[in-house]
């Protein structure tokens, strides 16, 4: 084993744990700066709300039961562990390590990276397809969405140790697809539900946690996802044009979701890490 294939094969240091938190920190405090481009996307959504065929609100309809059996039980969106795990001891291996765990953060870093590229190519031939037919394919493309949304973020979980058959897991899970969404004053409040902002551990025990009492169900995850697509989604109905929208708009909201939980899931795997050392 060479020197630089030990250095990633091992577990961090205090002071590199420190230090990568701090990073994620620094990244917390960009997200405030909500961009032009963000604030133009939530203004025209009334507009996009009364044009909206009936059919395409109904479908949103049967997201919040999907979204809610999710939450319960797992429903159709939980994932499996087997490919991570095999992602996993894969990554471990090519930095030197054994292919067991506990893994270092860069093992975990790599894993959550590789499947954040491949969503993001997924989402991108997802958006071009129903973008094709304008908006009679966005009852499609929504839960499409929301489904690759779902699955990339337990799968950068389960890279991180946190097991999404777990209740209060899922719950992070939408939490975290919702912070992607949000506002500035969203990302802060939900920073604070997690018990992150303040440097918690992002634990949640069902019944105790106000992320439980304030995620209202998923409702709110749902109105989020729609607010924030706004007038970028009406241009992905225009017929054929609709293609190249749809490919962009897909391929950034991949992007936002698996960026938002590499970040939280890393951050709680951090603190979790400079726990155990005291």
């Amino acid at each position: 084993m060479t020197e630089t294939a030990g250095a990633f094969s091992r577990l961090e240091t205090a002071e590199e744990l420190n230090a990568a938190l701090a990073e994620i920190t620094k990244w917390e405090k960009e997200q405030n700066k909500l961009m032009i481009w963000d604030h133009l996307t939530r203004l025209p959504f009334k507009v996009l709300d009364k044009l909206t065929p009936k059919f395409i609100h109904e479908k949103l309809g049967k997201l919040l039961d999907e979204l809610g059996s999710y939450i319960q039980n797992g429903g159709n969106y939980l994932v499996a562990g087997r490919k991570v795990g095999s992602l996993m001891q894969t990554a471990s291996r090519a930095a030197g390590g054994s292919g067991e765990g506990p893994f270092p953060l860069s093992v975990m870093d790599k894993a959550a990276e590789q499947l954040t590229q491949s969503s993001r190519n997924v989402a991108t031939a997802q958006g071009a397809t129903t973008g094709f037919g304008g908006v009679f394919t966005l009852a499609a493309d929504i839960p499409a969405v929301l489904g690759l949304s779902l699955k990339v973020i337990q799968e950068i979980g389960l890279c991180y140790g946190y097991n999404p058959a777990d209740k209060a897991e899922r719950i992070f899970t939408v939490k975290v697809m919702q912070f992607a969404s949000s506002d500035i004053v969203g990302k802060r409040t939900i920073l604070k539900e997690l018990n992150l902002q303040a440097g918690g551990t992002g634990d949640i025990t069902p019944g105790t946690n106000e992320a439980v009492s304030k995620i209202q169900g998923w409702k709110e995850v749902i109105t989020v996802y729609r607010d924030n697509w706004g007038w970028k989604k009406m241009l992905q109905a225009i017929p054929v044009a609709g293609m190249f929208f749809g490919a962009y708009t897909n391929r950034k909201a991949l992007e936002d979701v698996a960026e938002a939980a590499r970040m939280l899931y890393r951050k709680r795997r951090i603190i979790a890490r400079i726990a155990e050392m005291k």
